[in-house]
């Protein structure tokens, strides 16, 4: 066999040989001065031959290069060629196919997050749309979203009706409210800086507001500040009932052209001053479920509490029931004081009220508080002008109060015997004028000017030369000295005749 034929059949072999491992180092020529063709020297000598590569990282291994045979004995120069350092291992498996693998599950991935974002944004442009009207007694009615539409909802305010604008003289301190001042809590007020509540809560009938306080809340200082009003208070100019008892204002005031609860609005503003900017009332059956769903309220007692006969609170540390929780607070038969007995030992209630609502708010948190306000406005048990959003402001300020920013104050004044046209004689709350209107400059004016005894309707039974007493003039308590206080004085003729010693 010539040359020619063994050159013929060893690449006849090459080709159809099986594959060969795969290469671990790329080769390059060291010397470019060779030429390109191999020349034949002699037999046992070896051409040498040009390996290249063309690309650095090939998907699939490149077929074997056809080689001419030249003898059995002949070799490539070892010396010709030098491993290559930026060449890398490579395998059969398609690299280019896992990264289109990883890409496409990378680009589905982006694809459903944007389309899930355009749609709360889509949202979102919707529900900060003004869309709806929003109308309110006394302001002009306005489009707003429907954000804003449910922060402004009032649902509760059909029961008693909005507020009149209140024509109250503000008198505000310019020199505390500047242009700039503000307390940050962004609420419908009437005086920057404060936001002040009128509680009432009725007796059985609904008509009498046996208890009326009026929660100034200084949000500026982060204080608050309750004024308790004795339902004995006498307001001749503003009930046609003959004990002219404050507690008939709001069922039989003499103003028949407002709303009920206007009416008790009117005449706290006009002997107070105090700009009422919302309400809130309950009746003491509504009591008795809200206690219930907080879970009642801790006090200690230093003697049972006999409302009834089938109605006693025992003595010492107990948790109050929502039916205890209306027997305490109405309690007055034994105390020495009567009613200003039942509005003291009022006083111990809502502080341990108030505690409670801050354990509420430390151990179950602030979501916890909420979920209790909307229980109480889907079932009713109280009736409001103050939107949504405004009370859960509101509650949430009040969760944040320290027990000793919370004072208690009660009007002054004595019990008085008023003889009535009717010739009939009532016990009344004869208000001393003066003591009332410097307890009010210094604890329910913080942003207005100090009040005048000419700006306030109040009218004195008892002349300020004829007061017996002033023992309430100045009554004024934090909650945290009423956590520790006692219960009011008893009057042991009054005790029920099967206790009698």
């Amino acid at each position: 066999m010539n040359r020619e034929e063994l050159n013929e059949e060893f690449n006849k072999n090459a080709n159809t040989a099986p594959r060969q491992p795969k290469p671990l180092r790329k080769l390059k020529r060291i010397d470019s001065s060779r030429p390109a063709q191999p020349v034949y020297h002699a037999l046992h000598e070896a051409p040498s031959i040009d390996i290249s590569i063309e690309e650095e990282k090939p998907k699939r291994r490149a077929p074997e290069p056809k080689q001419t045979y030249h003898g059995l004995h002949e070799k490539g120069r070892a010396g010709d060629i030098v491993e290559s350092d930026d060449f890398d291992d490579f395998d059969d498996y398609d690299y280019d196919e896992e990264k289109d693998g990883k890409k496409s599950k990378k680009d589905a991935i982006i694809k459903t997050v944007s389309i899930l974002l355009s749609i709360v944004t889509i949202i979102l442009l919707f529900l900060n749309m003004p869309i709806l009207w929003y109308k309110k007694k006394g302001q002009p009615d306005q489009k707003v979203s429907i954000i804003k539409y449910f922060k402004l909802w009032q649902p509760l305010v059909d029961i008693e009706g909005e507020l009149e604008k209140s024509q109250v003289n503000l008198n505000v301190d310019t020199n505390v409210v500047t242009d700039e001042f503000t307390d940050g809590l962004d609420l419908p007020q009437l005086v920057e800086g404060q936001y002040t509540v009128l509680f009432l809560g009725f007796d059985e009938d609904q008509e009498l507001t046996d208890v009326i306080w009026i929660c100034q809340f200084d949000i500026a200082a982060a204080k608050l500040h309750i004024l308790q009003v004795p339902r004995d208070c006498a307001v001749p100019n503003y009930t046609s009932n003959p004990t002219t008892k404050i507690n008939s204002v709001y069922y039989e005031g003499y103003d028949q052209s407002v709303s009920k609860i206007q009416r008790v609005v009117n005449c706290i503003q006009d002997n107070f001053r105090i700009p009422i900017d919302a309400y809130i009332t309950t009746a003491c059956f509504d009591i008795v479920d809200i206690v219930d769903l907080v879970g009642g309220i801790p006090m200690h007692l230093d003697n049972e509490i006999i409302y009834e006969a089938d109605k006693i609170i025992p003595a010492g540390d107990v948790v109050l029931t929502g039916a205890q929780s209306e027997w305490f607070v109405r309690f007055r038969h034994e105390w020495l004081q009567g009613d200003i007995g039942r509005v003291q030992n009022q006083r111990r209630f809502m502080a341990a009220a108030m505690q409670k609502i801050l354990n509420i708010v430390k151990d179950e948190g602030k979501m916890k508080l909420y979920s209790y306000l909307n229980t109480i406005y889907q079932n009713k048990w109280i009736a409001t002008d103050m939107s949504v959003d405004d009370l859960s402001k509101l509650a949430d300020f009040g969760s944040t109060l320290k027990m000793e920013n919370v004072s208690v104050n009660m009007v002054p004044g004595e019990d008085a015997i008023y003889y009535a046209a009717d010739g009939v004689e009532y016990s009344i709350y004869s208000i001393h004028k003066r003591a009332t209107i410097d307890m009010l400059n210094e604890s329910f004016r913080p942003y207005q000017l100090p009040l005048l005894m000419s700006e306030s309707n109040i009218i004195e039974y008892v002349q300020e030369y004829e007061y017996q007493y002033d023992l309430y003039d100045d009554t004024g308590a934090t909650f945290e000295e009423l956590e520790t206080a006692t219960e009011p004085l008893r009057n042991p003729d009054m005790k029920p005749w099967w206790k009698e010693d």
